[in-house]
């Protein structure tokens, strides 16, 4: 079964299926800040997204990184590195890309397992 939660016309925030969870995109809480502040609030709307789906960082399976310019990477990965738990890193991609807007930074789409699912 397919669970959509927050479903639109263009994406559901969260997918469900055999127990594992699909994010849509992440970004940040506010544009107008720096790199280190984007990522920041962006990692707390992925938390934020998983207790919601019924995990948690440590079950994050996969991650995909796009970053607006690659002279950000080092920053990003400050942040990064301190938000994953130890022994808990997912596999992970980074890639340079266009943003939505302008203003964007960084974005991050994330697959994790569910804790206990039905």
């Amino acid at each position: 079964m397919i669970q959509r939660i927050e479903t639109k016309q263009r994406m559901s925030r969260i997918v469900k299926h055999n127990g594992t969870i699909y994010l849509c995109g992440q970004v940040c809480k506010d544009a107008e800040q720096g790199i280190k502040e984007q990522t920041a609030t962006m990692l707390e709307k992925v938390d934020e997204l998983l207790l919601q789906a019924g995990s948690n960082r440590e079950h994050i399976l996969s991650a995909t990184i796009y970053i607006k310019d690659m002279q950000y990477f080092s920053e990003m990965n400050e942040v990064w590195d301190a938000w994953v738990p130890e022994g808990h890193a997912p596999a992970r991609a980074c890639v340079e890309a266009a943003m939505a807007r302008d203003a964007l930074l960084v974005e991050i789409s994330v697959i994790a397992a569910e804790i206990n699912p039905a």
